[in-house]
This record gives C-alpha cells, sequence and structure tokens, in this order.
C-alpha cells in the first residue's frame, strides 16, 4: 500500500521524485566511495560525498547488503543503457565500443569489491551476476555487430568472450597501484581491429 501524505492523500509527485533523486545520488556516491576505500567505508562517509543525512541512507538501504546491491544494479544499468546511446551519438560504432568498453572498465574496477562484499550471500550473488550477464551481454553484442558491419573490427567476436577477458585484465588492479588495465584493455582492443588494406 502506497505511503500517504496530509488527510490521507497519497505523497505528491515532487516528493516522490525527490526520493528518487536521493537514492540516485546515494548510489552515485557509494559507488565513488566503494572504489577508494571499499564496501566496507563507513556509511557517515556516503553521506557526506552524497550531501545527505545517514537516516536517508538508511531510509532507502536498510542493510549495508542492500545498499552493496543497489550500487551493482545502479552500475549495470548505467552501463547498460550506455551502450545504445554512444552508437546513436560516437562518430563511428568502433568509437562507440571503445567509450563502452571504458565505462564498462570503470564498472568493473568498482565491481570486485562488491562481489566480495556479497560473497556471503551466494543467491544474491548468483542472482546479480545472472542479471549482469542478462543487461551487458546483449549491449556488448550490439556494438560488436555495429563494429564489425562497418569494417572497423573482424567479425566473430563473442561477446561474453570481450567482457571475460577484460574482466580478467581488471582483476590485478585492487592490489596492485604501478597496474593500469586501460593499457592492455586498450591492446586488446587494437588486437580486433581489421587490418587496413591499401
Amino acid at each position: 500500500m502506497a505511503a500517504e501524505g496530509p488527510a490521507g492523500q497519497p505523497p505528491s509527485r515532487s516528493k516522490r521524485a525527490d526520493a528518487q533523486r536521493n537514492r540516485e545520488t546515494v548510489l552515485t556516491a557509494a559507488a565513488a566511495v566503494f572504489v577508494t576505500a571499499g564496501v566496507d567505508a563507513p556509511i557517515r562517509q556516503i553521506a557526506a560525498r552524497a550531501g545527505v543525512g545517514m537516516a536517508t541512507i538508511y531510509r532507502h538501504f536498510p542493510t549495508r547488503a542492500d545498499l552493496v546491491t543497489a550500487v551493482y544494479q545502479h552500475q549495470i544499468e548505467a552501463c547498460a543503457e550506455a551502450g545504445p546511446n554512444l552508437l546513436a551519438e560516437a562518430d563511428t560504432p568502433l568509437a562507440a565500443l571503445h567509450q563502452w568498453v571504458d565505462l564498462f572498465v570503470d564498472f568493473l574496477v568498482t565491481k570486485h569489491g562488491l562481489a566480495d562484499a556479497l560473497q556471503s550471500d551466494s543467491d544474491r550473488f548468483a542472482a546479480l551476476h545472472a542479471y549482469f550477464l542478462d543487461r551487458l551481454l546483449p549491449v556488448c553484442a550490439q556494438l560488436l555487430d555495429a563494429a564489425a558491419e562497418s569494417d572497423d573490427i573482424k567479425p566473430g567476436v563473442q561477446p561474453y568472450e570481450l567482457m571475460r577477458g577484460i574482466g580478467n585484465l581488471c582483476i590485478g588492479r585492487d592490489n596492485d597501484p604501478r597496474y593500469d588495465p586501460r593499457r592492455l584493455v586498450a591492446l586488446l582492443l587494437q588486437g580486433l581491429r581489421r587490418p587496413q588494406t591499401s
């Protein structure tokens, strides 16, 4: 049943919009804090970055696991929605693919900490992993197909293999500040390019 406002009226649309904005702000702040301080970062640090009170965070996310799960889903959605937008706006399908892979790497760098935090709840993690594949594999496939159709890359690159390869290249970043996965991911993408004929 929906919460009611004064005199039994449903909450105003602006209040619902404010609550949604607060939720989005918290998720964005939490993702940024998790990258730098890990998923065990103090809630007050996330609240400060989001510019909200701690009570706002607990109202939306009663437990840390709820917050971690929501951040994961939020980032998956942002990455999924970015693919078609980049394809429509970029100069070439190859440029769109490169930009999307940059976003995907950003997501993966955060995801390692999130995945570790969710290991204690294997059912929750398994559901998130399935959601991750369901949402992102078709987007990656669309970008690869477009780049292949424009003769920018070799045909036949499988989205799962590419995403898995990028994920494996991102693993070492957590514990070695000298390691920059983006350089190796750039080399991986360069290897997809179709040789230019003179």
